[in-house]
């Protein structure tokens, strides 16, 4: 009986030792969360002058667009999704002082230099991170007052469509 039982506490024994150790660095896990805050410098709401929503809603009408969903003020812009005649939906920006109507991934007139020239003739300076997405124009400047501002510009003409606030 004691030929049986010796290797049996011999195995027990060796493993209770195995067990005790420490996990190799590698072999642990840690988690890690982390938290990110997004600080925009666009307001909330449209600006003084700007046209109500529902004057928002018939321009989009009046540019051949039915069926608009999920229209809020963002980013300088009113924005929304609607079906247009093609019954196709569309990703639409709409000027809040305007009320033009811009189509995500439509052409633009203008180029980036373009783009810069109008806004320096605007009176604004060091434009950059001129770029054309979602319909607009967007590039950040310097006012007169060398406060830093991000705009969006209008695809045909060059001109400021939407300014964060200083």
């Amino acid at each position: 009986m004691i030929k049986r039982v010796l290797p049996l506490l011999l195995g027990l024994s060796l493993c209770s030792v195995a067990f005790a150790q420490d996990l190799p660095a590698a072999a642990q896990s840690t988690t890690t969360t982390t938290q990110t805050t997004t600080i925009s410098s666009w307001t909330s709401q449209p600006p003084t002058g700007a046209l109500s929503e529902e004057a928002i809603k018939a321009a989009i009408a009046n540019a051949g667009y039915k069926e608009v969903k999920g229209l809020k003020f963002k980013d300088g812009v009113w924005r929304s999704k609607a079906r247009g005649g093609n019954k196709q939906w569309a990703e639409l920006a709409v000027g809040p002082v305007s009320g033009k109507v811009y189509v995500s991934g439509a052409p633009s007139k203008l180029n980036e230099d373009e783009v810069k020239a109008k806004l320096a003739a605007a009176g604004y300076e060091n434009v950059h991170d001129v770029e054309y997405e979602h319909g607009l124009w967007s590039a950040e400047a310097r006012t007169r007052g060398g406060a830093d501002v991000e705009l969006l510009v209008d695809p045909d003409d060059g001109s400021v469509v939407a300014k964060s606030h200083d």
